[in-house]
C-alpha cells in the first residue's frame, strides 16, 4: 500500500510542481480548490471573496489579506471583507497565532466590521466570534480567548448546519483550541467527525483536506490522514503550503521519499512567490527527511542554500526556528559532536525557544565530547530560557526547553561516569516529551529523548533495555534512522547475550 501511495504521490507532485510553474508563467489558471461562501456583499465581489477564503484555508495569509482589502475597496459596505483581513492576521495553528506587529491592525479591522454591521445573522456570527480573539487582550489570556472563540464557532456551526464554511471554520477552531497535553486527541477527533463527511461531498475543498491533515498529525491518527495528504497537493497546487502539508503525515509514517518530493515542490513554489517563512519551513522538513533517508549530502546542500539566503529575521518564530534547527539537525543526527558544540545561538532578539535549540546543541556537543562542566553551563542557560518562557505563559515551549535541559544534564552525567544518573534524567526527559504533542512548526524533536535513552543504554551495555526504548521511540516516530539502527544493534547484542 505504501509503495502504491508513493507512486501516486510522485505523479501528483510532479504534476503539482508543473502546474505551479505554469501558473507563475500565467499559462494556466490559478488552482486553489473550490470554496462556496455566500455573503450579502455585492455579487460583483463574490468570486473574489471565495478566492480569498480559499487562500485563507491554505494559510496563504499575505495573499488573502491583499484579496480581502481589494474586496473592501470595491464594495465599501462589505463588512465581511474586514472580517477577512482580520482573519488573515489570526494564524490559528502557527506559533504565535497572533503577532504583536499585526494585532492592532487585526483588532481595528474586526471593530470596523462590527461597526458596519453585517446584513445576515450568520455573517454577524463570524464577525462576533473573531471579535472575541481581538478583545480584552490585556485582561484575558489567549488560551481563554481561544476557548471562547471555539464556543462561538460551535454555536455558529450548530445554528447553520447546512452551511459548509461554518462547519469548516468550526473544525479549524477545534484544532486551534486543542491542548498539546491532551494525548486522547479529543478535539482532533471531533474535527475529523465534522470534516470527513463534508470532504466526501466536497473533495476539492482546500480547507477540508488541509485540516484533516492537521487533525491527524499525531502518531495515533496519522494513517487516517494519508488520503487527505495524497490529495491536498492536487487540490490547491498554487499554494506552497498545500504542497508542503502532506509531508506532516509522511513524516509521521516514516515515508521519507514522499516527504522529500512534497517539500521540494513546496520550497520551489514558496521561493517563486517570495514566501520566505514557507520556504524555510519546507527546507527544515526537507533536511529532516534527507537525514532519515541517509542522504547526508542532500541535507548539506539544503543547508548551503540556507546560508545563501540574505536578511533572515530571527525575530520571526517560523523563520528563526527553521533557520536555527536545520544546521543543528545536520550536526546532531550525524553525531558530529564538535560541530554541534560550535553552533552559535541566534541573537538575543530571537524567541527563547529558538535560542534554546542552538544552546541545546552546544550543550549536547560539549557533553558528548567529554566536557561536562561546559555542558552544564549550557544547561544553566536553558534553565534561564525556560523561566523566561514560563513568565510569558509560553508553557508549551517551556516544557520543551525543560526536556532539552534534562538531556544536556544527562549526557553531562554520563561524561562524568554517572550512568545511572544519566539514564534517570533521560527517562524523565522522555516521559515528559512523550506526554506532549509537537506543534506544526517542527517535524519533531531534533532527536527524541526516548531515542537518546536507547543510545545511552546501548553504550552502557544494557542492550535489552535499549531495545525496549528504541521500540517505543519507533512507535512514536516510525522510520527514524537513528532509532532503527539502534534497535537493530540492540537486538543483535541481546541475542548474543542470550546465547
Amino acid at each position: 500500500m505504501l509503495k502504491f501511495s508513493a507512486t501516486v504521490l510522485a505523479i501528483a507532485l510532479l504534476s503539482a510542481s508543473a502546474v505551479v510553474q505554469e501558473t507563475h508563467n500565467h499559462a494556466v489558471p490559478e488552482q486553489l480548490g473550490k470554496v462556496s461562501f455566500p455573503t450579502t456583499c455585492s455579487p460583483a465581489v463574490q468570486a473574489q471573496f471565495e478566492r480569498a477564503v480559499a487562500l485563507l484555508h491554505s494559510f496563504a495569509y499575505s495573499a488573502a489579506e491583499a484579496a480581502f482589502r481589494q474586496i473592501g475597496e470595491k464594495d465599501p459596505h462589505c463588512a465581511m471583507a474586514h472580517w477577512g483581513v482580520a482573519m488573515s492576521y489570526f494564524h490559528q495553528l502557527w506559533d504565535p497565532p497572533l503577532a504583536t506587529s499585526t494585532f492592532g491592525l487585526g483588532r481595528g479591522e474586526i471593530e470596523r466590521a462590527q461597526e458596519m454591521g453585517a446584513r445576515s445573522e450568520r455573517e454577524r456570527g463570524f464577525i462576533d466570534a473573531l471579535g472575541v480573539i481581538y478583545a480584552n487582550e490585556d485582561t484575558t489570556s489567549y488560551p481563554k480567548r481561544i476557548q471562547s472563540y471555539l464556543q462561538a464557532m460551535q454555536k455558529l456551526a450548530a445554528a447553520n448546519p447546512r452551511d459548509v464554511e461554518s462547519q469548516v471554520f468550526y473544525a479549524l477552531a477545534l484544532l486551534a483550541a486543542a491542548s498539546p497535553g491532551d494525548r486522547s486527541h479529543a478535539n482532533q477527533k471531533r474535527a475529523v467527525q465534522v470534516l470527513q463527511p463534508l470532504y466526501a461531498k466536497y473533495p476539492q475543498h482546500p480547507g477540508m483536506a488541509h485540516y484533516l491533515i492537521h487533525a491527524c498529525d499525531n502518531s495515533e491518527m496519522a494513517r487516517d490522514g494519508l488520503p487527505a495528504a495524497l490529495a491536498y497537493a492536487k487540490i490547491a497546487p498554487s499554494a506552497p503550503h498545500a504542497l508542503h502539508m502532506p509531508s506532516h503525515i509522511f513524516t509521521r509514517l516514516g515515508m521519507w521519499d514522499d516527504s522529500i518530493s512534497s517539500n521540494l515542490a513546496a520550497q520551489a513554489a514558496a521561493h517563486r512567490q517570495g514566501d520566505t517563512g514557507e520556504e524555510l519551513h519546507a527546507m527544515d522538513y526537507l533536511v529532516y527527511a534527507y537525514l532519515q533517508n541517509g542522504n547526508d549530502g542532500a541535507a548539506a546542500q539544503v543547508i548551503q542554500e540556507l546560508k545563501s539566503m540574505p536578511d533572515l529575521k530571527p525575530t520571526d518564530a517560523k523563520v528563526g526556528y527553521a533557520a536555527t534547527a536545520m544546521p543543528v539537525r545536520y550536526a546532531v543526527e550525524r553525531k558530529q559532536w564538535a560541530e554541534a558544540a560550535a553552533i552559535m545561538p541566534p541573537p538575543p532578539s530571537a524567541p527563547p525557544q529558538v535560542i534554546a535549540v542552538a544552546v541545546w546543541a552546544r550543550g549536547l556537543g560539549l557533553a558528548r565530547s567529554g566536557n561536562p562542566d561546559a555542558a552544564r553551563t549550557q544547561a544553566a542557560v536553558l534553565q534561564d530560557l525556560e523561566q523566561k518562557l514560563r513568565k510569558s505563559s509560553r508553557d508549551y515551549w517551556a516544557v520543551q526547553v525543560a526536556v532539552q535541559r534534562l538531556e544536556v544534564l544527562a549526557w553531562a552525567s554520563q561524561a562524568e561516569g554517572k550512568s545511572d544518573d544519566a539514564a534517570a534524567l533521560l527517562r524523565q526527559a522522555a516521559d515528559t516529551e512523550d506526554a506532549v504533542e509537537k506543534l506544526p512548526v517542527t517535524p519533531g524533536p531534533i532527536v527524541p529523548a526516548r531515542e537518546q535513552l536507547g543510545d545511552l543504554l546501548l553504550q552502557t551495555n544494557r542492550p535489552q533495555m535499549a531495545l525496549t526504548e528504541f521500540q517505543v521511540a519507533l512507535k512514536n516516530a516510525p522510520g527514524r534512522r537513528g532509532a532503527t539502527m539502534g534497535a537493530a544493534r540492540a537486538a543483535q547484542l541481546s541475542a548474543v547475550a542470550e546465547n
